[in-house]
């Protein structure tokens, strides 16, 4: 049994919206810290369902009352649950009326975490609009080369890794210690000072740190539960329309998760957001690194492919990797930026990035079409916000160079875009794909009048199939096809990748 277990007791927890990929995280550390985890959901099916029953997880499906007779020590509860009433008036989830009915112990699962996993350590939050998978990863990535075994929970796959969530070591680790591939002496870090008040003293928990509300019972950003002493705010503009009116109250969360970092703690933000710059100006009490801008602290020289690193002005490192992307150069900025704070020198830091694999579905290669004339290539991307999907774009266009076609493929599946809220920013989202291609089944808003400004180079389909359909007719030999989407998009890739080879 490891530490966390064995100082508060293994427990019972029953897990609803377990298959969602936090709580699924969350399931993971839970029952890697020896506690007894179930859970049920609407949908259980692979891989979540294969990944947690492959670790003695007990699944339900579906939110029966009947599930209260489990009797828990504790329901923790994913966001995903709610008060909401069918058309008949049963209502939604029939086991969190009962848990509420009988008085039994619940709790959120950020809630739970702080209290079970995050306590004790120093927490490094990733939180941003965009891009916070990846710099998690990356940052999780680095300290693991240095040697610091690093917890972690990340909202997808780093490959690096292979698993979302890991408990990491419950003691503190000295730098450099061989539990990873060890760098050469001459790229390590300094010793660490010994006083108690370094930030590496503490184990090291790195954690993808979301805006989005907590509960049904807990309005509050998630972020605000896991009290940082190292905190990325990577960029900041306006998502989820489905909980915040407009960007003003998505910025006082954030400044609620400043609010949280001790005065030895650490804040990371992006230099070129006015957006962030509003929020620190709201009051901080930590120390501030910037990183971007040409007055930020730490910035970059270079291709993002090929970039040197600098801190006061001065070269410190280079990264050298298969990434593209002004995007993920920023996020690569941020993560040098956060481990430095816990002793992770600059140029080890690069180092370590040079042997970065990414996170699943970022521009992962679904598979290759053999043409006379140049392979077609299909990707699978998570992008979903209009900044997310231009981004994406334009770091292919960057890689590939103005003679190859991107093929934008994409279904506004976010509460958010469902809302419609950002259509018309969707033709600028899309500048760098000759074609662009939409699913437009479940929106109450009209996406051929949406894409309209880009004339004959946007289709929209109703179905999977009629998509399908229409980006082969259209596809040429050493095409890019890149399908973004942050649910499973109907199976596309495979289904194109079907089609393209007849």
């Amino acid at each position: 049994m490891t530490v966390q277990a064995s100082k508060i007791g293994a427990m019972h927890i029953h897990i609803l919206g377990i298959c969602g990929t936090f709580m699924g995280g969350l399931a993971a550390l839970a029952r890697e810290a020896g506690h007894r985890v179930t859970g049920c959901d609407t949908g259980v099916y692979p891989p979540m369902s294969d990944q947690l029953r492959a670790l003695g997880i007990e699944l339900i499906e579906g939110y029966s009352a009947d599930q209260l007779q489990l009797e828990p020590d504790m329901y923790v509860v994913g966001n995903v649950v709610s008060r909401t009433r069918m058309s008949d008036g049963t209502p939604r989830y029939p086991l969190m009326e009962a848990i509420l009915e009988s008085g039994a112990n619940y709790t959120s699962g950020p809630q739970w975490l702080s209290e079970h996993v995050l306590q004790g350590r120093h927490v490094m939050a990733v939180a941003g609009t965009h891009g916070k998978t990846t710099t998690t990863s990356m940052l999780a990535w680095i300290l693991e080369y240095a040697g610091l075994q690093p917890g972690f929970l990340v909202g997808g796959v780093p490959l690096n890794f292979g698993v979302s969530a890991r408990l990491g070591s419950p003691a503190s680790v000295e730098l450099g210690a061989p539990s990873a591939p060890c760098p050469p002496p001459a790229l390590r870090a300094p010793p660490l000072p010994t006083q108690s008040a370094h930030p590496a003293q503490r184990p090291l928990f790195v954690i993808e740190a979301d805006e989005y509300d907590t509960a049904f019972f807990d309005k509050r950003s998630k972020f605000v539960h896991y009290r940082p002493r190292t905190a990325i705010v990577n960029n900041l503009e306006f998502d989820h329309a489905d909980i915040f009116d407009n960007l003003a109250a998505i910025e006082r969360q954030f400044h609620h998760l400043l609010r949280t970092v001790p005065g030895s703690g650490r804040v990371v933000a992006n230099g070129l957001e006015e957006s962030i710059d509003r929020v620190i100006h709201q009051g901080l009490w930590s120390t501030l690194r910037t990183f971007g801008s040409a007055v930020s602290d730490f910035r970059a020289e270079g291709e993002p492919h090929d970039f040197a690193v600098l801190q006061s002005n001065q070269t410190v490192a280079h990264v050298r990797w298969s990434l593209s992307g002004v995007h993920n150069q920023l996020n690569a900025l941020a993560a040098i930026a956060a481990a430095d704070h816990v002793g992770v020198a600059p140029a080890l830091a690069a180092e370590a990035l040079g042997q970065f694999q990414n996170v699943r579905r970022r521009m992962e290669v679904s598979g290759t079409v053999l043409r006379a004339g140049g392979d077609i290539t299909v990707y699978d991307d998570f992008a979903h916000h209009p900044t997310a999907l231009r981004t994406t774009l334009d770091g292919l266009r960057r890689r590939i160079g103005p003679q190859g076609r991107i093929l934008a493929v994409f279904e506004p599946r976010s509460n958010t875009m469902k809302l419609g809220t950002m259509k018309s920013q969707l033709p600028w989202s899309l500048e760098s794909a000759d074609l662009a291609f939409c699913h437009s089944g479940g929106l109450d808003w009209d996406a051929t009048q949406a894409l309209a400004p880009m004339g004959t180079r946007a289709e929209v389909a109703a179905t999977i199939d009629a998509l399908v359909e229409r980006v082969s007719a259209q596809a040429q030999a050493g095409d890019h096809i890149v399908c973004m989407s942050n649910g499973g998009f109907g199976g596309i890739h495979a289904k194109l990748l079907k089609a393209l080879a007849r």
